[in-house]
């Protein structure tokens, strides 16, 4: 390792022109193996990285470690990705991605996070600010956004709604869920770990599941609404003046 503070401003230079000539050295070779670069000079990737001939890598990409990319994906501006597998014709934008693995035809962000020991099938969708860590999504599995899944095996065909989160932390210990092939579960849900949802179940939206669920069953955890009429009239909230 060198220690920069020990070096003088021509030192400093010439390591800095060493590192990127290496760097274009190494997007040079990609470009002749069929890899397309919108910004060749805004990008890094090391060395042992593996990319697929027609991928299209977009400004502002990091890709690290031993990184294997397939053909005909798509790697958004700004995604960084770390010691993971991508199959054939991903898209992925704008995302970070570590230590995972994705199937072909999947589509990833924008601004998703997949954390270590992440299995993402094929065509599945892991949208805008969707956290993914230690799980497994089957192959057309859904979750579009706004969702956490830590710790969970969730089947093939499985839609996750908005705001859906695996509480998979009890302050202690981790434990994991698991939503069975083509279950359907309804925005800002907590599926409460240890939790099963079986097969073709359906969770309604504002659930918390904290028993299993069976098989094509509809679970509804949540109070009914009770509406008391003129309730803000006569009370006067609205009317009162902010001191």
């Amino acid at each position: 390792m060198i220690n920069k503070s020990e070096m003088s401003i021509e030192q400093l230079i010439a390591e800095e022109q060493r590192k990127e000539k290496e760097r274009l050295n190494i997007v040079l070779r990609h470009i002749q193996a069929g890899v397309k670069f919108v910004d060749w000079k805004s990008v890094y990737i090391d060395e042992g990285v593996s990319i697929g001939k027609g991928t299209v890598i977009e400004p502002g990409v990091i890709i690290k470690g031993n990184t294997r990319i397939g053909e005909d994906c798509t790697i958004g501006h700004n995604s960084k990705i770390t010691d993971s597998t991508i199959a054939d014709q991903v898209e992925i934008q704008c995302s970070v991605i570590v230590e995972s693995s994705i199937g072909s035809r999947t589509k990833v962000g924008p601004f998703a996070y997949l954390r270590p020991g992440c299995q993402i099938g094929e065509d599945v969708k892991v949208g805008d600010f969707v956290e993914v860590k230690n799980s497994k999504l089957g192959d057309g599995a859904k979750a579009s956004h706004l969702t956490y899944i830590g710790d969970a095996d969730v089947g093939a065909g499985v839609n996750l709604g908005c705001g859906v989160v695996f509480v998979n932390y009890n302050g202690s210990e981790k434990n994991r869920c698991v939503v069975e092939d083509d279950a359907f579960v309804g925005c800002n849900t907590n599926l409460i770990a240890p939790v099963k949802v079986g097969k073709g179940a359906y969770v309604a939206a504002g659930t918390t599941i904290t028993k299993n669920v069976p098989e094509g069953a509809l679970c509804i955890g949540r109070a009914r609404d009770e509406i008391i009429p003129d309730w803000v009239e006569k009370r006067g909230i609205l009317k009162k003046k902010k001191k």
